[in-house]
C-alpha cells in the first residue's frame, strides 16, 4: 500500500527541503513527489523489483549515493550542506565500521532518502523547470537527470504514475 501522499509531502518532503534551503523548493517538492510516485509507486517498493541495487522510495542506487558524497558533498566548500544532509542520518542501521549505514538508510529513513534525492537533482547541470506544475517539464527533467537517457523509464510512465499516485 502506498504512503499517504499528503503526509509524505507535509511531514517529510517539505521539512527536509526547508532544512536543506536550496533554490526552487516548490519545483523540487513536486519533482521529489513525482520521483517517489514513479520509482516506488509512492512507497509500495523499497527495494528494486527484480533484484537490482536501488533502495528506498526514490529507488536510489548505493553507487549513486556514494557518487553524491565523493564527487559533491565531500568537498570542503560544501561542508555546511553535507552537515545538513548527514543531520538526517539515524543512529541505526550501522555498517561494519560502527557508523550509520547510508545505503541501508535509503530504505529505512525517509528524511535521509529525501535529502539524498534532492542532492542528486541539485547536482544536475540543467536548471529545474521554472513552473512547479509543469508535469511534462518535471518528467523530462527526471528522465534526463535521474533515470538517465539510457534508463528503462519513460516520460510517459512518469506522468502516468504522477497522475495515478498524486492526482
Amino acid at each position: 500500500m502506498p504512503i499517504n501522499k499528503d503526509q509524505l509531502r507535509t511531514l517529510v518532503v517539505q521539512p527536509v527541503l526547508a532544512v536543506l534551503d536550496l533554490p526552487t523548493p516548490n519545483v523540487a517538492e513536486n519533482l521529489l513527489m513525482g520521483t517517489a510516485a514513479h520509482e516506488s509507486h509512492l512507497g509500495d517498493y523499497i527495494q528494486q523489483v527484480g533484484g537490482g541495487p536501488a533502495l528506498g522510495i526514490y529507488q536510489m542506487e548505493p553507487a549513486t549515493l556514494n557518487d553524491c558524497y565523493v564527487n559533491y558533498l565531500d568537498y570542503s566548500t560544501r561542508a555546511a550542506l553535507k552537515a545538513k544532509v548527514d543531520g538526517f542520518l539515524a543512529a541505526q542501521p550501522v555498517g561494519s565500521d560502527g557508523k550509520p549505514d547510508k545505503s541501508a538508510q535509503l530504505a529505512t529513513n525517509l528524511a535521509y532518502a529525501t535529502a539524498m534525492c534532492r542532492i542528486r537533482y541539485y547536482r544536475a547541470p540543467g536548471a529545474l523547470p521554472s513552473d512547479p506544475n509543469d508535469l511534462n517539464g518535471l518528467a523530462a527533467y527526471w528522465k534526463q537527470y535521474y533515470n538517465t537517457p539510457l534508463g528503462a523509464g519513460t516520460v510517459d510512465q512518469f506522468i502516468a504514475d504522477y497522475n495515478r499516485f498524486l492526482g
